[in-house]
């Protein structure tokens, strides 16, 4: 049976059409600056990437078009094919600890808390929405990013600010990344052939945008992002963890509204804020090899915060079996592993240099005498999507 995994943004569709249970990929592809002048759109067949440029003014047009294309390049016959469409949805608040299907109560409880992330829950809602209305007969399926931090106790997810505010607003650490997380912790018991209720799991989510979740026994006890994904390490444009102060500081000397402060913390900081020279983690290290001192800081920082996770982790669980990377800079950078994993010592991590050479496959990384496994496990956030999709159309 075939399974579209969906992620939608505010002017992006990121699609894959699975063949489940065997999770194979039948194609996958993207659509580019919808509601904008000149939108692209991708899509993969045969291992070829065939693309258009053409106006698409909403994303109900882009599901149409895709849909067009799915049998017009013969990869299905009919609609029909399509059994079910599963969703990502940043935030689910406190009220999904799990994927589910998509109903009227649902669609209020995720618009309900849209203030929580409001350049993400709205755009999703326009992708359920586009493709409920050209599939009315699939079920659709919510998958959150918060849901499987939904297992923190209060002590890791509440903040030490005014009890009014969590009562109020739901101010909390809600964290981020959850599909993402609960995938690698479980390929990781998978490859180790280990119960994954019995493993001891770091996962280092390291992107554009980067997380630490602390899984133990299959279920996340902590995690860096927090209220939004501004928390925790530094990222390509994200600040991570600062003293609050700084905002009202730079507020005053720079005549800055808080929202534009805001702006530089979650665009301009980061990889890019502290060397100048990019977001990205390939040109950071190009610059660090030919001398630039502050690209090279820009990594050691974000080096020295996920190690300064994984102590804490580590204390917190009362050791660790496993430290997984994934996501780009994870998944294909052995110079950032390498930084990484000399900073722990401490707890018996050791790396193999020749196994960490590897890019975007399935390794071991570390060394016959290293007291943590180490590994690279690429994430796979739409197989997850997928897996969720056909687990609850079964219980429906």
């Amino acid at each position: 049976m075939k399974i579209m995994a969906v992620n939608a943004g505010s002017s992006s569709l990121k699609f894959q059409l699975l063949e489940m249970p065997n999770e194979r990929v039948v194609t996958s592809g993207v659509v580019e600056r919808i509601g904008l002048p000149n939108a692209v759109f991708t899509i993969k067949v045969d291992g070829e990437k065939h693309s258009d440029t053409l106006d698409i003014p909403d994303h109900t047009i882009a599901v149409e078009l895709l849909l067009k294309q799915l049998v017009s390049l013969k990869i299905v016959e009919s609609y029909d094919e399509i059994v079910g469409v599963g969703h990502r949805v940043v935030h689910g608040g406190e009220k999904f600890s799990d994927s589910v299907l998509i109903d009227e109560e649902v669609i209020e409880a995720i618009e309900a808390v849209s203030d929580l992330a409001p350049l993400h829950n709205p755009a999703n809602l326009t992708g359920i929405q586009a493709f409920t209305k050209a599939l009315p007969e699939a079920p659709q399926v919510a998958v959150f990013d918060t849901a499987f931090h939904q297992t923190m106790k209060e002590e890791a997810y509440m903040y030490s600010t005014p009890y009014e505010w969590y009562e109020k607003y739901g101010v909390r650490k809600y964290g981020f990344h959850g599909t993402s997380h609960k995938y690698v912790s479980q390929r990781v018991a998978a490859i180790l052939n280990e119960d994954v209720k019995a493993l001891k799991t770091i996962v280092l989510h390291i992107g554009n945008g980067a997380s630490i979740c602390a899984v133990d026994g299959g279920k996340s006890v902590d995690t860096s992002m927090g209220f939004t994904p501004l928390a925790g390490i530094s990222m390509g444009t994200r600040s991570g963890d600062i003293d609050p102060a700084i905002v009202e500081f730079i507020s005053t000397k720079e005549n800055k509204t808080v929202q534009q402060v805001m702006n530089d913390l979650n665009k301009s900081s980061g990889y890019l804020g502290m060397s100048r020279v990019s977001s990205d983690s390939r040109d950071l290290w190009d610059a660090a090899y030919k001398g630039d001192a502050k690209s090279l800081l820009a990594i050691k920082k974000q080096a020295k915060q996920i190690a300064d996770y994984i102590g804490a982790y580590y204390i917190l669980m009362g050791g660790v079996d496993t430290i997984a990377f994934t996501a780009g800079v994870g998944e294909n950078a052995p110079n950032t592993r390498e930084m990484i994993v000399e900073r722990l010592s401490a707890i018996g991590a050791k790396l193999d240099h020749k196994a960490n050479e590897a890019r975007g496959v399935e390794t071991i990384i570390s060394s016959a005498d290293s007291k943590v496994k180490l590994l690279l496990v690429p994430t796979n956030e739409e197989v997850m999507i997928a897996r969720d999709t056909i687990r609850l159309m079964e219980k429906q």
